[in-house]
């Protein structure tokens, strides 16, 4: 199963880099503000689900582009998760950090993953418990142990109604405590390259199953941990990804879990407090409260009745 992914990958790959050759010319459509998608993504979405649907008919497809499947008959456990180019803003500006991303769940779970970086020509490829390779090279994560000697990669919030405020929090907690912080912009490549050891964590907000599937199996297979911002395993529908070396990973999640969606309320009613935002009993209580021209604050001479009114 791993060779038809990876012949998928380059066969999207092949395209990939036909067109980055005159980016120009691709057609671009928006889905939502400063989300894109273009004429190569479609294309070469549609090469990977032939190819992978020639060799496995029955199988099931959930593909960023063309929605989810459901695999028949034999097939029906089988799902294959498919970003067909990944860092699409980067590729049509020119930028030469994308990627495409195939993964096969299985059950539930993870079982293969192909990550394929076609201007590098870079192949990183996984199978659940016989390790994570880039080309011919086994991948092991980086082995650095204190956060000030770390280089820790990330997603700036791009879309409207992406948490900004918060983000920026988790930047401020994240930025000098480490080396350095960097965001190419192709969460499946962030992943990839932490399971390289090229990077030592990775965090971001906002991402989709065909974002990080791929790469959650690389980052295993080479010995990394990967979670949401409390450090739980089932984060691939969660829209919050956090993943490091063992020993950097529980330092993080220390530092973000009380940014997750998944945090205890006291540690959200922190973040509410530090952030400026009055937490939900405090905004009630305000919307009760009496307003100046209520009769509540009148002056008593004007609340209370006249003598001449008063009943005898």
């Amino acid at each position: 199963m791993l060779n038809v992914a990876i012949k998928a990958a380059r066969a999207a790959g092949a395209i990939i880099n036909r067109a980055a050759l005159d980016v120009e010319s691709v057609r671009v459509a928006a889905k939502q503000t400063n989300d894109f998608v273009t004429e190569v993504d479609k294309a070469a979405e549609d090469i990977i689900i032939e190819t992978l649907l020639e060799a496995y008919p029955d199988h099931g497809i959930w593909a960023e582009e063309s929605g989810r499947r459901e695999g028949t008959g034999a097939g029906k456990r089988h799902m294959w998760i498919i970003d067909p180019l990944d860092g699409t803003t980067n590729f049509i500006h020119g930028f030469p950090v994308y990627c495409v991303s195939i993964a096969l769940m299985y059950h539930g779970k993870i079982e293969q993953a192909v990550v394929y970086d076609p201007s590098r020509n870079d192949l990183f490829c996984a199978t659940k418990g016989r390790g994570a390779y880039l080309n011919d090279r086994r991948l092991r994560v980086a082995k650095r142990t204190q956060l000030r000697d770390c280089l820790v990669s990330t997603g700036f919030p791009f879309r409207p109604g992406d948490n900004f405020k918060n983000y920026m929090a988790m930047l401020t907690e994240v930025m000098p405590r480490v080396s350095g912080v960097r965001r190419p912009g192709a969460a499946a490549l962030d992943l990839a390259y932490l399971a390289a050891g090229f990077t030592d964590g990775f965090f971001e907000t906002g991402l989709q199953p065909w974002d990080v599937a791929a790469g959650s199996l690389l980052v295993t297979e080479a010995g990394g941990l990967i979670g949401n911002f409390t450090g739980e395993a089932d984060f691939l529908e969660q829209k919050e990804c956090l993943a490091a070396n063992p020993r950097v990973y529980g330092q993080l999640v220390g530092m973000l879990g009380k940014y997750s969606q998944f945090a205890s309320a006291g540690d959200k009613a922190g973040v509410r407090q530090t952030l400026g935002v009055p937490n939900a009993e405090a905004q009630a209580s305000a919307a009760a409260a009496p307003t100046e021209d209520s009769e509540a604050t009148k002056p008593a001479t004007e609340a209370a009745p006249k003598a001449d009114d008063a009943p005898f």
